[in-house]
């Protein structure tokens, strides 16, 4: 990649999204971030220079950066992909860690985070502005939709599909053919064996609907 990248966020993935740039030899610019406490502050280094709407530095994007939004909250990290695509006509590149690997015919997005030791197995097709974290395994021909979250060391197994806005908590099991719903949550540890509808949320083995 020629151009540096411009973080958008400075917590939670992050300090981690940092690491995957570094280890692909990838500059970072600095972060934006709407905490102004951070402003002026660093994170290995690299400095924290605005908050995330300051158009003097949104304005380098496209032109002379990159851009990557590093925010956990779904609803956050929509604006902040929406404010790309409507002021600066960008989407956010991919942060793939150098340890991951990605079968040659899986399909990825924009804007997705995919950290160490992840595993995308073959025919799988992965949408937009996902957060796959580290040791995540998805298997063959899974389809997963934009915005999703998949926990640190979860299994999903062949044939799985995951709808837009879906979190799978850390070290979940999704045992193959299941369809997890839109907007559905699944709480760490759980093993799914069926089904999850969009907006419930479950867990537990078997993962079960918390009412």
């Amino acid at each position: 990649m020629d151009k540096p990248v411009i973080i958008l966020g400075a917590k939670g993935i992050a300090h981690p999204a940092l690491e995957i740039f570094n280890s692909n030899q990838v500059i970072v610019y600095g972060f934006l971030e709407e905490d102004e406490s951070l402003h002026g502050t660093e994170i290995n280094t690299v400095p924290i220079l605005g908050h995330t709407e300051d158009d003097g530095f949104l304005k380098l994007i496209g032109k002379k950066t990159e851009a990557f939004v590093a925010v956990d909250d779904t609803k956050y990290r929509k604006f902040l992909v929406e404010l790309l695509n409507e002021r600066r006509k960008v989407q956010p590149i991919n942060a793939i860690h150098h340890t991951a690997y990605i079968a040659t015919d899986a399909s990825l997005g924009h804007g997705n985070f995919i950290n160490a030791q992840v595993s995308v197995g073959a025919g799988t097709e992965i949408g937009h502005h996902c957060i796959l974290n580290t040791g995540a395994t998805v298997d063959h021909n899974v389809k997963i939709g934009d915005f999703v979250q998949i926990g640190a060391g979860s299994i999903i197994n062949a044939e799985v599909t995951i709808e837009e806005g879906a979190f799978i908590g850390s070290g979940v099991t999704i045992v193959s053919g299941v369809t997890i719903g839109k907007n559905a949550r699944v709480g760490a540890g759980s093993v799914v064996i069926s089904s999850v509808k969009a907006n419930e949320t479950v867990f537990g083995n078997p993962a079960a609907k918390i009412k």
